[in-house]
């Protein structure tokens, strides 16, 4: 089959490997009809987590249909011709956590685990296509994928609905409606989102679907603060303000209800302190470069929330960690809760709610993974979303 792998820092290539088969007995193979490049791919594209190994399959957005199961799993629960969304995160769903409804937090879906503890105390789920510190499970980005614990790591999707309005229920969609439930919104609340990708557009829907009165999107691409705007949010060009005195404005001096992170590791910004992230970040002494999240503690209103769905993979620097305490601000994180959320915003895309497909900006042939990648990552060709086709051939140059 083809895959899309990970050859080294800016190198990806789309190499002929073998099909994956059944392992376990709740494992099911499926044939991925749609999968896509996700903003937190680009820290892995990019050189910046750490226990990836040449060859690697990237993708952890991913459906598709069920060709083969394992026999621990039962056919009320999955069998060959479903069709499925597959979470990014992995489950057991018979741990504590899963029964918590933690399941990006489940104790057994990390054979790695040993990897992951060292470096957070505990260690979180295993994920698709995401190192081997967090399970070295083969990513999405191909033509099949091994489904593990299948008969928990699944959501049917019935007929009718295109690729396009349920693939993003796999992460983004989920992940930033998580990210704006952790913004513990009330009636009418103001809420800054610093970000405009893929996630934070899903964020800035979901802030007003739960109630938000203002959302405050920052970002400086032209193409994702409009898109912003289209969603409802007022916007911020950083380039072109300063943030904390621009928001202080524009909230009478109070702050924001709540700031959300959704920009993560690979944060933008000016001034020293971002040139201090950035030669820390190439010296690797230092992972993350915490912009972002620095604003949003300094910008929060006191007693506000600050929510961090933006991914971060080790320690940071410089964190005003004074204000975040003297202010007695809540600070809600995590990755996405997948099985808590995917049916009930399915019922939201089926209702006509909401359109996920808004965000695609490219959808193209596996074989152009390698280019679109790059494209994504530097903002070219006003690329927002990239959806992945791995059955289409790229047209011949």
């Amino acid at each position: 089959m083809k895959a899309v792998c990970w050859m080294g820092k800016e190198k990806m290539q789309v190499h002929d490997v073998p099909d994956p088969r059944i392992l376990n007995p709740r494992d099911a193979i499926v044939r991925i009809t749609s999968t896509c490049i996700c903003g937190s791919d680009l820290h892995l594209y990019d050189g910046f987590v750490p226990t990836l190994e040449q060859g690697d399959i990237l993708g952890h957005e991913f459906m598709g249909e069920v060709v083969e199961v394992g026999p621990g799993i039962s056919k009320d629960k999955l069998k060959v011709g479903d069709r499925i969304v597959v979470p990014f995160t992995i489950a057991c769903g018979n741990c504590q956590p899963c029964h918590d409804g933690l399941w990006s937090c489940c104790d057994n879906s990390n054979p790695n685990a040993w990897i992951a503890e060292k470096m957070m105390g505990y260690s979180p789920s295993g994920l698709f296509g995401y190192t081997h510190m967090l399970g070295g499970y083969a990513g999405g980005q191909a033509q099949y994928a091994r489904v593990p614990y299948a008969d928990v790591t699944h959501m049917k999707i019935p007929d009718g609905l295109p690729d396009e309005k349920v693939v993003f229920l796999t992460d983004i969609f989920p992940t930033g409606y998580m990210g704006a439930e952790n913004c513990n919104i009330r009636p009418g609340d103001t809420v800054a989102v610093w970000g405009c990708g893929p996630v934070a557009q899903f964020a800035i829907r979901s802030c007003f679907m739960l109630g938000a009165g203002r959302v405050i999107a920052i970002d400086c691409v032209p193409e994702r603060l409009e898109l912003a705007r289209k969603g409802g949010a007022e916007t911020l060009n950083f380039n072109e303000v300063d943030v904390l005195d621009a928001l202080r404005e524009m909230t009478g001096n109070r702050g924001p209800d709540a700031c959300m992170d959704a920009v993560g590791m690979e944060a933008s910004g000016h001034g020293a302190v971002y040139a201090f992230d950035r030669a820390k970040q190439i010296m690797r002494t230092q992972f993350d470069r915490p912009i972002a999240l620095r604003e949003a503690i300094l910008a929060c209103k006191k007693g506000g929330t600050v929510s961090v769905p933006g991914v971060y993979a080790g320690f940071i620097d410089k964190v005003p960690f004074g204000a975040y305490m003297n202010k007695a601000i809540t600070m809600k994180t995590g990755q996405t809760h997948m099985m808590r959320y995917m049916k009930p915003l399915l019922d939201r895309v089926q209702a006509g709610e909401i359109d996920p497909s808004f965000v695609i900006s490219h959808k193209v042939p596996i074989d152009r993974a390698p280019e679109m990648y790059k494209t994504f990552r530097d903002k070219q060709d006003q690329c927002i979303k990239v959806v992945l086709k791995p059955w289409e051939q790229a047209m011949a140059a």
